[in-house]
């Protein structure tokens, strides 16, 4: 199937990435070292400006939000719709959780976050609505004894970073990232946590040992340096230009596009699952929405892909 559901930005890492982790296989027949790791946390810490201690490396963006609970929030509020890993993990741990849910257009200004939440987490940009919210915005989520938890792991796709708080010290604030989106690392999770020193402790203090593999801190190392992140940076300009032309023709469909800056467009149709099936039948796979916090049967959403005219003439065909 032509697959817009997963956000992964390519089938298979660059070829010097590929080539980087392959000079490591003979090493995994040692543990990690304890030199991969701090050079891999080094890597991260220069990147974003930031002090070593205000670095945790973690198995992908989604271990960072499985370690929540290790924060003993009283009550947690979760902007929704958002990626669904925070709720599943507090939940289970019997944290009490109350959603957020934003109506459209999905800004924070409609954000009605309880007083008396000491845990806030929120996606910037939000998957899936593809909204991005400005720096004042999440900032303004902050009160004291609180914790706020910013998902960026679609940031680095957006030119400039212009919303990012990842370079931002800040007593209160912690920034999950992924580096699996865009350096097509699904297989392998890799992403890290930046924030207070005592906060990332408390975060990561019921790990196992070894979390992180000899090839994932290779990963995180390799794709932190000024090479890579100019190449990110350069892929995030196509990216951006290539999402243009994708709403564009969205558009020009009659369907209702949300308005974003991810990787990925929202829309919504009439018959959103009907809509769903009928692309699957003409080998076009798109990611649902009904399963999202507060939200029914109106909307998709899709990565945007240089093969998206393809997706074009497949719902034209549906919407004739």
């Amino acid at each position: 199937m032509v697959d817009f559901a997963v956000n992964v930005r390519s089938s298979t890492p660059p070829q010097w990435l590929r080539d980087r982790l392959a000079s490591r296989l003979a090493d995994l027949g040692r543990y990690p070292s304890a030199a991969d790791q701090r050079r891999a946390i080094e890597a991260v810490a220069t990147r974003h400006g930031r002090r070593a201690d205000n670095v945790a490396l973690l198995a992908g963006a989604a271990e960072g939000f499985s370690l929540l609970a290790n924060l003993r929030p009283r009550l947690a509020a979760l902007i929704a719709p958002s990626f669904t890993e925070p709720e599943a993990t507090l939940t289970a741990a019997g944290v009490p959780i109350v959603h957020v849910v934003l109506p459209p257009p999905f800004t924070l200004a409609d954000a009605r976050v309880p007083d008396d939440a000491d845990l806030v987490v929120v996606g910037n940009p939000t998957n899936p609505t593809s909204v991005l919210h400005s720096r004042d915005k999440i900032l303004a989520l902050r009160r004291p004894g609180r914790i706020v938890v910013v998902d960026e792991a679609f940031a680095d796709a957006i030119p400039g970073e212009p919303a990012s708080l990842a370079a931002d010290v800040l007593p209160d604030v912690v920034i999950v990232r992924s580096l699996t989106k865009t350096w097509s690392l699904a297989g392998l999770r890799v992403g890290y946590a930046l924030g207070p020193s005592q906060v990332l402790r408390t975060l990561t203090s019921r790990r196992a040992h070894w979390p992180l593999g000899t090839l994932a801190l290779e990963a995180i190392a390799a794709c932190s340096t000024p090479e890579a992140i100019t190449e990110a940076a350069q892929g995030a300009e196509r990216l951006a230009a290539l999402r243009a032309e994708m709403v564009a023709a969205l558009t020009a469909t009659g369907v209702d596009v949300v308005d974003g800056r991810a990787p990925f467009v929202l829309f919504g149709v009439p018959d959103a699952e009907l809509m769903r099936k009928q692309l699957d039948n003409k080998g076009i796979a798109v990611r649902r929405c009904d399963t999202f916090v507060g939200w029914d049967g109106s909307y998709l959403r899709a990565a945007v892909r240089p093969e998206w005219p393809q997706l074009l003439s497949a719902m034209a065909e549906v919407l004739r």
